[in-house]
């Protein structure tokens, strides 16, 4: 098949959208496929008449993923670096190449990658892609709105609310929550802009960075949980088996997530007898559905450690696919190794929507 993977875009989560993208794209040609590695921001300058060629090119785009660092990039810098200072998201030539291929795979994390948009435009143009529809995307994207429906679903997730730039000098006491909080942008992901606080003065910074992450409208308040994390990939509706995260330090952050030994992740689980893990597993598969979510995406959960209740935290759409990331360790645990899970992604995506 010939296959674009798109990565990268203009998020915080850019590198690691990189990373996941490489790593699809080098399995993706060693089992025959034309795949490329294509940037949605930057793009392919190239002649017009000649894209045809670039699911040949030797490189295979790979070149774009060199050099990743574990820290958050400078969007501004980016934006201010690219050639054309187009305003338009896609980069020269991304949509014509997508439209050549048999199908793209969407390797992208983060605000536009996630949100529905670019699933939304691919429908539109009648361009094949891989992971969860545009309507699964946006639910899940907001934090918000997906606890709300968790509620109405059943779907145990712990209480919260959010700020607005309007609302947000709001004090503590009239929102009738206490300390400690975990504060996190509405709509970003890779735990970029969650704090654990434990002070007033704590809760004020915290607030003001998470709107700052890629220029968040609305910031989720919730109370904090003490305890182990774990991760359940569900692919086509039926959920894998469960990661348990420890973390080196304590937080699963962004460079914990994202650097080898950052933390240690289990699979199956060490801490949780069966029955538990069933139990996660059953709420992670009806998470996904009430979300309207379709062919794969990842729900994170936590127990809680004084009373062994758990709650459905939130769903990636579009989950991290780097040789470190979760969705390949459950996967490999059901049998699967990576390049049978890229595969899989495919042609779940194709019976899902276009067969």
């Amino acid at each position: 098949m010939k296959i674009i993977v798109l990565a990268g875009g203009l998020s915080p989560e850019r590198d690691v959208s990189l990373t996941s993208g490489a790593g699809i794209c080098k399995t993706l040609r060693e089992r025959g496929h034309q795949a490329f590695l294509l940037d949605v921001f930057f793009g392919l300058p190239y002649p017009s008449e000649k894209l045809s060629e670039v699911f040949e090119l030797p490189g295979a785009g790979l070149e774009i993923a060199d050099g990743i660092k574990t820290t958050t990039p400078d969007l501004e810098a980016l934006k201010a670096s690219r050639p054309d200072q187009s305003e338009c998201y896609f980069g020269p030539n991304v949509v014509e190449l997508c439209r050549l291929a048999d199908i793209t795979f969407i390797a992208l994390h983060g605000s536009v990658g996630e949100n529905g948009k670019i699933q939304a435009t691919f429908d539109i143009l009648g361009i094949k892609y891989t992971g969860p529809n545009s309507l699964g995307c946006s639910l899940s994207m907001n934090k918000l709105v997906a606890k709300q429906i968790f509620k109405m679903s059943r779907v145990p997730t712990p209480r919260g609310t959010s700020l607005t730039w309007k609302t947000k000098d709001t004090p503590l006491d009239e929102l009738g929550y206490y300390l400690p909080l975990v504060i996190k942008p509405c709509s970003s992901g890779s735990s970029i802009g969650v704090y654990i606080v434990h002070t007033e003065d704590e809760y004020r910074e915290a607030v003001r960075q998470s709107f700052e992450v890629d220029r968040q409208d609305e910031v989720v308040i919730e109370p904090y949980i003490k305890g182990r994390e774990y991760a359940c990939s569900i692919i086509g509706g039926k959920a894998f088996p469960l990661v348990e995260i420890i973390p080196k330090n304590g937080v699963f952050n962004y460079e914990n997530k994202y650097q080898s030994g950052g933390a240690e992740e289990l699979c199956p689980p060490r801490s949780l007898d069966e029955k538990t893990q069933k139990k996660i597993r059953r709420a992670g598969e009806k998470a996904f559905e009430a979300l309207r979510m379709d062919v794969y995406a990842r729900a994170d959960f936590i127990v809680d450690e004084t009373d062994g209740r758990f709650y459905c935290l939130e769903m990636n759409g579009l989950p991290g696919m780097t040789p470190s990331s979760l969705i390949p360790k459950a996967a490999k645990a059901e049998g699967l190794d990576y390049g049978d899970l890229c595969e899989l992604i495919i042609e779940e995506s194709m019976k899902t929507r276009y067969l």
